[in-house]
């Protein structure tokens, strides 16, 4: 198998059920050589580079997983993103999707979640339809075109929302008319280890600073978007937008 396909296993947890953390995975992905052996050792069990320690890394937080699932399959079925970020929103007073259920129409509101469809139709008249998501289930939201022409960037632009607006029922069916709009895209940076706030647990070191001078490996080939950390990382996929 190519040693870039095998990076790219690693970096999506595919080695999690051989009992190899991601973390660990790519470490041990990247001490394999795709070159030839030079000649003086093809005939030897010597290797090239030395032998190296064993080295046990911390394990990754089940936070940062979850990131590196997004960016790799789109998804993640070991967490929702908005969970780790339920007691930063709680103290602001904001309901889950879920928490409208127990709301009275025409109750004033602010809920949040991930953006996962914008519509625009044709025959709406300028209204735009919203469909946020957390991890207790989804919202919808409705933008007229007042509002949206105030927030606009924060409407066609945001991953994560925080929108503020009156409750609209008709029997089973629940709508969030926007009056305010906030831009929370940029709480998805707590999601990395540096996310100090996180209640999720949190090693005490991101990497090995000093490798084996030997090594072939670096701290920055531990993550599968090799060049740089998650925060600098768009985590959640675009919406679905349609017009």
């Amino acid at each position: 198998m190519r040693l870039a396909t095998l990076e790219k296993l690693a970096a999506a947890d595919a080695f999690r059920s051989l009992g190899l953390d991601r973390r660990q995975a790519l470490w041990e992905v990247k001490a394999l050589s795709s070159a030839e052996p030079l000649p003086l050792f093809s005939w030897s069990e010597t290797r090239e580079a030395g032998l190296e320690p064993e080295v046990a890394l911390p394990e990754m937080p089940l936070s940062e997983h979850v990131v590196n699932d997004y960016q790799t399959l789109r998804l993640s079925l070991k967490a929702h993103p908005m969970s780790f970020l339920r007691a930063h929103f709680n103290a602001k007073r904001v309901r889950s999707c879920d928490g409208l259920r127990a709301t009275k129409d025409g109750a004033y509101v602010a809920v949040a979640g991930v953006v996962l469809v914008r519509q625009r139709p044709g025959s709406a008249k300028g209204v735009v339809f919203m469909t946020i998501e957390d991890e207790t289930g989804i919202a919808n939201a409705v933008i007229w075109p007042k509002t949206l022409e105030r927030f606009r960037k924060v409407v066609m632009g945001a991953r994560l929302i925080v929108i503020h607006g009156r409750i609209q029922r008709h029997e089973d069916i629940i709508h969030v008319v926007s009056a305010r709009l906030e831009d929370r895209s940029d709480w998805l940076k707590l999601l990395s280890e540096d996310g100090l706030a996180l209640k999720a647990p949190v090693a005490n070191a991101d990497e090995v600073l000093r490798p084996d001078p030997g090594s072939a490996r670096s701290p920055q080939q531990l993550h599968p978007r090799w060049a740089g950390h998650p925060r600098h990382e768009r985590i959640i996929p675009k919406s679905r937008d349609f017009h």
